[in-house]
């Protein structure tokens, strides 16, 4: 203990003798003594790590993790569609969770299969008419397991959480891997779309708990608020500009020789962004509200339930589905605005 520490809290040594054991003071004794210094029965404040903390180390251990992911080569792309689809398995198994918290008991390790063969099929049947086929397959099969194997008073709330986990958990989250191949999607799209969600999070996260004082949902998410709404909107647009900006510095004349490096080094690496900035841009903003949607609608899912988080596997952050409610409607929104803009 420092000088200092001693002349703040007096020293309780005189009322213990040196050669006495500590252990055989009896209790009215000690109170006693603590009655003379009451700052020593003051308990030590527990210091734990800051929330903020939690957060940001559990992001910088994920983040390297999905960038690696993202910049696979060509060939590997099983290997990040086997990484999606544990994703949605965790998330999946979260949301069966909160369902019981409903009343509902569905059928959680046969809709998990379910689950797996959807991403099994978007591997052998890539196009996007086989995997709606092949979701209406396995949604009529839940349903069919769920006829047979439950009461018939549970029947429609079994039913129902089953083949609603398989769209909200699978079909949504089928979008992530095929926005990393052609023809709507490359490593430097779904770049696009994970820095845009995170960017429009991080910014609505820090400028909300700042200057956040208009309420945006209060029945949905107390936490939310316009001005945080506002600060993520123009976050993912900063973010977007940004990386078109960077592919332009990349492919500039005299940048040739740093280009031609990375081509050979981690091809997949190079942005490429065909467009003009403006249809970037608003690629952002669309991606952005579908985000903000997304984050608000497993909001409600949780206080449907009553629970605060959908889990607890990552620190800072809650459960797997809470990290991954803002794409579930962001990787649908960039897809179909993919498909219209090619297609159309």
């Amino acid at each position: 203990m420092s000088i200092a520490r001693r002349d703040r809290i007096p020293s309780t040594d005189a009322a213990f003798p040196a050669h006495c054991d500590s252990s055989a003071i009896s209790r009215s004794t000690r109170l006693a003594a603590a009655a003379l210094h009451p700052a020593c029965l003051a308990p030590r404040p527990a210091v734990y790590p800051q929330p903020w903390m939690k957060r940001v180390l559990t992001a910088l251990v994920l983040i390297p993790l999905v960038l690696f992911l993202v910049f696979l080569p060509a060939q590997w792309q099983w290997l990040f569609s086997l990484a999606v689809a544990a994703v949605a398995l965790l998330a999946g198994w979260e949301y069966l969770n909160l369902t019981r918290h409903c009343g509902a008991n569905p059928p959680r390790i046969v809709t998990l299969i379910a689950l797996a063969a959807l991403f099994a099929s978007s591997l052998a049947w890539p196009d996007s008419d086989d995997l709606l086929s092949v979701f209406g397959l396995l949604g009529l099969a839940l349903l069919v397991y769920s006829t047979f194997s439950k009461p018939v008073s549970e029947v429609v709330a079994d039913s129902s959480a089953s083949v609603f986990c398989l769209l909200y958990t699978g079909l949504t989250l089928l979008a992530i891997p095929a926005l990393r191949e052609p023809p709507y999607g490359s490593s430097s799209v779904l770049l696009f779309l994970l820095l845009v969600v995170w960017a429009g999070d991080i910014s609505a996260y820090y400028v909300g708990r700042a200057w956040g004082r208009h309420k945006m949902a209060p029945s949905l998410s107390p936490g939310k608020s316009w001005e945080g709404a506002v600060a993520s909107m123009a976050g993912s647009i900063l973010v977007a500009a940004g990386l078109v900006g960077l592919s332009n510095l990349q492919q500039a004349p005299s940048n040739s020789a740093l280009l031609a490096w990375f081509e050979r080094a981690c091809p997949t690496a190079v942005l490429t962004y065909s467009d003009q900035l403006w249809y970037w841009l608003l690629l952002a903003a669309i991606v952005n509200a579908a985000a903000q949607v997304g984050d608000l609608a497993e909001s409600a899912l949780k206080r449907s339930a009553g629970v605060k988080d959908s889990g607890g596997l990552l620190p800072g952050h809650g459960g797997v589905l809470d990290r991954i409610d803002a794409l579930l409607l962001a990787a649908p929104a960039l897809w179909y605005a993919q498909v219209i803009h090619q297609r159309f």
